[in-house]
């Protein structure tokens, strides 16, 4: 960690959450000489403070050990360039326009590669009335299922969440061409274009 870096970062979250040094440092049942000490770049927080300042703040710790925080490029929403992340232990379907640090029960979550899918492992689209009509012949067990259904365009995502021994059988309204996404629990996040 560096001091100096760390400092001018806290001091920046300090402002733009507008609280004084003696703000900060009563929440966190401290003097505002160590938080000046730490905002000069003259020492750093303890370990044992990490969270109680991501928390303050609404930063990551990892953030305040680098001393800066990351910011995404603009890349204008499009929302079929969305980012997926599914935790391993419960399963929470989590999405971003941008890049984004996740975590879900204490685990950071890695980004999901979408590849595309075969021929063979494509789900079933029918157009019924002004519906994508969307059916899988996946054996959806409890060990191996797709977990969720996504239709997105450039404007819209549209979720549908899946469960284990149920029959994949769905529909979402049709608007125009998009990227039709699922996560299989064994081969990841996969699409095709419909």
């Amino acid at each position: 960690m560096d001091c100096e870096k760390t400092g001018l970062l806290l001091l920046r979250l300090r402002k733009e959450n507008g609280m004084t040094q003696k703000q900060l440092a009563d929440k966190m049942n401290l003097s505002d000489k160590t938080i000046s000490k730490w905002e000069r770049g003259k020492g750093c927080p303890d370990v044992s403070l990490l969270n109680d300042l991501s928390e303050i703040f609404g930063v990551n710790i990892e953030e305040i050990l680098k001393g800066n925080l990351s910011e995404n490029d603009i890349d204008g929403g499009n929302m079929k360039n969305s980012k997926y992340y599914v935790c391993p232990n419960c399963g929470s379907i989590t999405l971003s326009t941008g890049n984004a640090s996740v975590s879900c029960c204490g685990r950071k979550l890695s980004l999901l590669n979408a590849k595309k899918a075969e021929k063979e492992e494509q789900l079933n689209v029918e157009i019924i009335e002004d519906d994508w009509y969307i059916s899988a012949s996946h054996p959806m067990t409890k060990e191996h299922y797709i977990s969720f259904v996504a239709y997105a365009t450039g404007g819209r995502i549209e979720i549908l969440k899946q469960y284990p021994e149920w029959d994949l059988q769905t529909r979402i309204p049709k608007r125009g061409h998009g990227m039709l996404l699922w996560f299989d629990t064994q081969k990841g996040l996969m699409y095709q274009l419909i």
